[in-house]
C-alpha cells in the first residue's frame, strides 16, 4: 500500500499509458546550447532512472527569429536530429519518456530578428518585434510543424507546444499585443485562430500515436490578459484540434506578480486547473509551486488535475518519485524556490544548477563516488557548507564527524527560516538533518571543537560560517544585531536597519509582518499581490491590498544606489515591491554618524538628519569566522576552509553547499 495512490496510479493516454502522473515540467537549462549530448542525454537519463513518467525538455526554438535568444538550440539540420537521438535513446534506455517543448518566442526572442502579432515592444526585451504580415505567419506555423516531425524522427514521445508564459503564441491572444485588424486579429476567434491552427496541423503532420501537450495560461497576470471564457474556449478548441493534454502556464514572464518564488503559496493556483479540467475531456497537468509528493498528491486526491508538473523539484532531487515510491519521502531533497542557481543563472546566460544540488546539469563532470580509501575526517560548524561536505563524504565512505557549538544543525539556515516568505527552509534544514543522520555522520551538537580534539583526524575543513561585521558607528552599543532580531528580541515601532544587503531585505520583510505569512494563506497572498480571480477580471488582476505593516521601517546603505540592486535576479524585484508595498522608505548614500537616545544620526547629501526611531538593527554584513583555522595553521594542521569562513559574501548558501559537494567529491 502506497501513501500516494493517485500519484503513482497509471495514466493512459491512448496510444501509450504513462507509470504515474508527474510529469518533469520543462526548464532552460543551457544543455543544449553546450554541444555535449553525453552530458545533455545524462541529464534527462538520470531523472528517467528516478521515475518521473515523463520529462518535457528545455524550449527548442523552431526558428531562429523565434529562439529565446541568438543561437537557441533547436532541430535545424540533420545532425541535430542525430544529436537529440542520443538523447531520446539515453532515456528510453533508463526506461523514461521524454517530449520536446517548441517553444517560439515571438516579442521575447532577445535578438533584432524578433517577430510578434504586432510591433508592440516588450518590457523586459529592448527590441521591437516585427509584425507579421500573411506570409509570414504561415512561415512560423510551417517551421513548429517541421520543428514537430523533426522531434518524432528524433526518437521524441511527444511534443509540447509552448502557448503560454506571454511567449509566441500567447501574445497572438491577447490585445495587450495584438493590435491587427485581420484575421489574426480583432474578435477572439479570430486572435486564438493561430495556436489552434498550430495544433491541428502539428497533429496531422506526427500522427495520432504521437504526445501533444499544449501549455495553455490559465492565468496572464497582465492588463488587457485573457478573460476565464476565453481560456476555456482556446482549451476546447485546442482539444479539438488534436492535444493530447493540457498543461498550465501561469503568468506572463513580464508580470508584476510572482509565479514560482519561494514566498508564493505552495498549489498556489491549482484551483484553476481544477475549474478547467471541468470543462474539456483530455487530461490536464497542474503546475507552480508543488514540491512535495503530499502537495502532488492532494492536487490529484481532490480532482483538481490529471497530472502533475514539477520542474526545478528534479533538480533537486532526480530520485523525487522513486524515493516517493519506496517510503524515503524525508529523503528527498526540497526545492526551496530560491531561483539562486537555475532561474537566476538561465536569465543571466549561465547554465542551470541547483542550490541544493549542486550535481544537477553537472551530472557528468561532477561525479559522486565511492572513496578509494576511506579517512577519519572531522568537519568544524554544521551551516549549508559543512552540513553538504559531511553527508557527501560520508556517502562515499569516509568516517566523518561533524562538531557544531549550538544546540541544532542549520547555521544561519536557522535564521533565513524565520523570514516571512521563507518557510521553505524549514524543510531544508531538516533534509540535512535526516540525511546526516542516514549517512553515518557522527553529529557532535553543543561542542566546541578545539586544536587537540582535532588533532587526531586525518583531514580537517573549517565551515565556522561567519560573524557581523563591526559598522564602528558611534554609539553601535545601543543598537541590535539581526541575530538577536532573528532570535526574538523586543524591537520598537520605528525601526532602522543599517545595511540593504540580502539580509536586510530579510529583516524588514520580518520586522513589517505580523500575523499569518501570506505564504501559508493563498487568500492573503492574493490580496497581497492584487491577483484575482480571471472570471471577474481580465488577466486575473485586480488592484493589490497589502497588509498595514507590523513598524515603520527605514532599510539603509551606504552605496550611493537604489538598495536591493545586487539581488536575485530573478526575485530582487519581487522584494523591493513587497517592502515598497509595506511602506518601507529605502534610501542609499547614507553616512551613519552616531546612535543616541534619540534614535540615528546620518548624513545624506550633505546634510545631517535625525532618523527618530526606537531601535536600529546592524546588518552592515559579515566578515569569515577563522579564528579556529588560524589556530590549527599555527599548530601545524593544514585545513580547508569553505564556506562564510572561506568567503563572506552575505549569506550565499548556493556558494556554500557547492563548495562543500565539490570538496567531498575529491576527498
Amino acid at each position: 500500500m502506497t501513501d500516494f495512490p493517485h500519484l503513482l496510479a497509471p495514466l493512459d493516454l491512448g496510444h501509450v499509458t504513462l507509470p504515474n502522473r508527474v510529469l518533469m515540467g520543462s526548464m532552460h537549462t543551457g544543455l543544449e546550447e553546450t554541444g555535449d549530448w553525453n552530458r545533455v542525454a545524462e541529464f534527462y537519463a538520470t531523472r528517467a532512472r528516478g521515475g518521473v513518467a515523463l520529462m518535457v525538455t528545455g524550449g527548442m526554438a523552431p526558428n531562429r527569429e523565434g529562439g529565446v535568444f541568438p543561437g537557441a538550440a533547436g532541430l535545424f539540420t540533420p545532425q541535430d536530429i542525430l544529436d537529440h537521438r542520443v538523447v531520446t535513446g539515453r532515456v528510453h534506455g533508463a526506461g523514461g519518456r521524454i517530449a520536446m517543448q517548441i517553444l517560439h518566442a515571438g516579442r521575447y526572442a532577445y535578438g533584432k530578428e524578433c517577430v510578434s502579432a504586432s510591433a508592440v515592444k516588450s518590457p523586459i526585451s529592448p527590441f521591437v518585434p516585427r509584425e507579421l504580415d500573411e506570409e509570414g505567419i504561415e512561415k512560423q506555423i510551417a517551421d513548429i510543424v517541421t520543428a514537430a516531425v523533426r522531434a518524432r524522427e528524433a526518437g521524441y514521445d511527444g511534443v509540447e507546444v509552448m502557448g503560454s508564459e506571454g511567449y509566441f503564441l500567447n501574445q497572438f491572444l491577447v490585445t495587450h499585443v495584438n493590435r491587427r485588424e485581420d484575421r489574426w486579429g480583432g474578435s477572439y476567434a479570430n486572435r486564438m485562430r493561430l495556436p489552434v491552427e498550430v495544433v491541428s496541423r502539428v497533429r496531422a503532420a506526427v500522427g495520432p500515436d504521437f504526445i501533444v501537450i499544449y501549455r495553455i495560461s490559465l492565468i496572464d497576470l497582465i492588463p488587457d490578459g485573457s478573460s476565464w471564457d476565453e481560456v476555456v474556449l482556446l482549451a476546447q478548441a485546442v482539444q479539438a484540434a488534436g492535444a493530447t493534454m493540457l498543461n498550465s502556464g501561469i503568468g506572463w514572464h513580464e508580470a508584476r506578480v510572482p509565479t514560482i518564488a519561494t514566498s508564493v503559496p505552495r498549489a498556489a493556483f491549482a484551483h484553476l486547473t481544477a475549474r478547467l479540467r471541468a470543462e474539456v475531456s483530455i487530461p490536464v497537468i497542474a503546475s507552480n509551486r508543488i514540491n512535495t509528493p503530499a502537495v502532488a498528491e492532494g492536487i490529484l486526491a481532490a480532482g483538481q488535475a490529471d497530472m502533475v508538473s514539477m520542474a526545478r523539484p528534479f533538480l533537486a532531487d532526480p530520485d523525487f518519485v522513486v524515493k516517493a515510491a519506496t517510503g524515503r519521502v524525508a529523503e528527498i531533497a526540497p526545492c526551496i524556490a530560491c531561483n539562486q542557481a537555475c532561474l537566476d543563472h538561465t536569465f543571466s546566460g549561465r547554465m542551470t544548477s541547483c542550490l541544493v544540488n549542486p550535481q544537477a546539469c553537472h551530472e557528468t563532470e561532477l561525479r559522486v563516488e565511492p572513496a578509494a580509501t576511506p579517512r577519519r575526517i572531522a568537519v568544524v560548524g554544521a551551516g549549508p557548507a559543512g552540513m553538504a561536505v559531511a553527508m557527501t563524504a560520508a556517502g562515499r565512505g569516509h568516517a566523518v564527524t561533524l562538531f557544531e557549538r549550538a544546540g541544532q544543525v542549520g547555521g544561519q539556515l536557522n535564521l533565513a527560516r524565520q523570514v516571512p516568505g521563507k518557510e521553505e527552509f524549514h524543510g531544508l534544514v531538516d533534509w540535512f538533518a535526516t540525511m546526516l543522520d542516514r549517512s553515518g555522520v557522527q553529529v557532535r551538537l553543543n561542542t566546541e571543537a578545539t586544536v587537540d580534539v582535532l588533532s587526531g583526524f586525518d583531514r580537517v575543513i573549517i565551515a565556522t560560517g561567519v560573524v557581523p561585521r563591526d559598522p564602528a558607528i558611534p554609539g553601535q552599543d545601543r543598537a541590535l544585531s539581526y541575530i538577536e532580531v532573528l532570535n526574538g528580541a523586543d524591537v520598537g515601532p520605528r525601526v532602522a536597519l543599517v545595511g540593504a544587503g540580502g539580509i536586510g531585505f530579510d529583516l524588514a520583510e520580518y520586522l513589517t509582518h505580523h500575523g499569518v505569512s501570506p505564504t501559508l494563506d493563498p487568500a492573503i497572498w492574493r490580496r497581497e499581490w492584487g491577483v484575482s480571480d480571471p472570471a471577474a477580471d481580465r488577466g486575473g488582476l485586480t488592484k493589490a491590498m497589502p497588509e498595514p505593516p507590523a513598524r515603520e521601517v527605514w532599510l539603509l546603505q551606504r552605496r550611493a544606489e537604489k538598495p536591493g540592486r545586487n539581488l536575485g535576479k530573478t526575485t530582487g524585484w519581487i522584494h523591493r515591491a513587497s517592502l515598497a508595498s509595506k511602506g518601507v522608505r529605502m534610501m542609499g548614500g547614507v553616512g551613519y554618524d552616531a546612535i543616541t537616545e534619540e534614535g540615528l544620526w546620518i548624513t545624506r547629501d550633505g546634510k545631517s538628519e535625525l532618523l527618530a526611531v526606537d531601535t536600529v538593527v546592524l546588518c552592515a554584513g559579515q566578515v569569515p569566522e577563522r579564528g579556529l583555522a588560524d589556530r590549527l595553521t599555527a599548530a601545524g594542521i593544514a585545513v580547508d576552509i569553505i564556506g562564510g569562513a572561506d568567503v563572506a559574501a552575505e549569506l550565499d548558501a548556493k556558494r556554500a553547499i557547492d563548495q562543500g559537494v565539490r570538496l567531498a567529491a575529491v576527498l
